[in-house]
């Protein structure tokens, strides 16, 4: 079994640090990726949380991409509903001839924040989520050559003409496979935090998908939290981090990444709810990690494997970063075995 690796980097703010600690920690982890092996590194569009960094998601691309060599770098995504698709295709235009060859374009169609971050955005958002469809086609558009697709309004993105940079959908619903298969562009899942949809939307994305000039097959990626140490009890020791956080998140208690700890009690309101939202998790050592991906990629067989670790410690994280790939290498040899 021997499928890319990728990171999900929420750059998120760690209890006792700050956004320029979390600008630092992200790019110390994309060096750390790229040297490793990890295919790309993506960050995602969020607004009005404390606990993440990355809302100026193109700029933090920039800074990542200048000071790295070979990993893609991109978005997971771009909540395209917040923006006009010409600013994006121009901001990603300019990305791609700085780097070319290396920049992805994730798209979303959630708003990244609350009703509150919606209004400070000046979108009629309920107006630009139903015409997602249509803005993710004016965006390809505005990126294409311009003798195979005309300019949308006969304006052109300069620079973004031509750079074709690859457009992803990604989602947590039924709604990004279906949209992902007739468009005919990779698909990436949210199944680090909303997995219940996982199997059929797989299934939706790989039966109706329409092969085009993006994508010939099927190429569906799978979000996961994972978090490798030199032990089990080491592991989910830092998972609490994660755990604190998304019981944050479940009672409207959000803040920075918290500090792991040994005495967590889960509130009995959301234990449900959270054992939910956990399943796509892979926590332990080497070969209890490769054993739990090893299960899920033959039930899912994603084509890729994308991966978040919301470590509060900087240090376990980039360890996890390195035990990780031992986890990738033990697949192998066990898919080869079989």
């Amino acid at each position: 079994m021997d499928i890319p690796f990728s990171i999900l980097d929420l750059a998120q703010v760690v209890d006792g640090g700050d956004p320029a600690q979390s600008f630092q920690n992200s790019l110390t982890l994309a060096q750390k990726a790229e040297a490793l092996g990890y295919h790309r590194v993506w960050y995602a569009e969020h607004h009005n949380i404390a606990g993440v960094a990355s809302s100026a998601t193109s700029v933090l691309i920039a800074h990542i991409a200048a000071n790295t060599k070979t990993i893609r770098v991109g978005s997971g995504g771009i909540m395209l509903p917040n923006h006009a698709p010409l600013l994006i295709a121009e901001q990603f235009g300019t990305l791609a001839t700085l780097h070319p060859g290396r920049i992805d374009l994730g798209l979303g169609r959630a708003p990244g924040g609350d009703m509150g971050v919606i209004r400070a955005l000046r979108r009629d958002f309920e107006h630009a989520g139903k015409n997602f469809p249509n803005d993710v086609e004016e965006l390809i558009g505005f990126l294409s050559d311009r003798d195979t697709a005309p300019s949308p309004h006969n304006v052109r993105a300069i620079p973004g003409e031509g750079t074709n940079v690859p457009v992803w959908i990604l989602g947590s619903s039924l709604f990004g496979a279906q949209l992902a298969a007739r468009l005919g562009l990779p698909y990436a899942f949210a199944s680090h935090f909303a997995p219940g949809d996982l199997l059929q939307a797989a299934d939706i994305y790989r039966r109706d998908f329409i092969p085009s000039a993006h994508l010939d097959k099927p190429y569906f990626m799978m979000a996961c939290n994972v978090f490798t140490a030199d032990s089990d009890e080491e592991a989910h020791y830092h998972f609490t981090s994660l755990l604190q956080a998304m019981i944050g998140m479940l009672t409207n208690r959000r803040g920075l990444t918290p500090r792991p700890t040994k005495n967590l009690e889960i509130p009995p309101q959301v234990h449900a709810q959270l054992e939910s939202m956990i399943q796509i998790s892979a926590v332990g050592c080497v070969d209890t990690v490769a054993a739990r991906l090893g299960l899920l990629c033959e039930r899912l067989k994603p084509d890729e494997l994308i991966m978040t670790k919301s470590f509060h410690d900087q240090k376990a994280r980039l360890r996890s970063l390195e035990l990780t790939m031992d986890v990738r290498e033990k697949m192998k040899a066990l898919g080869s075995a079989a």
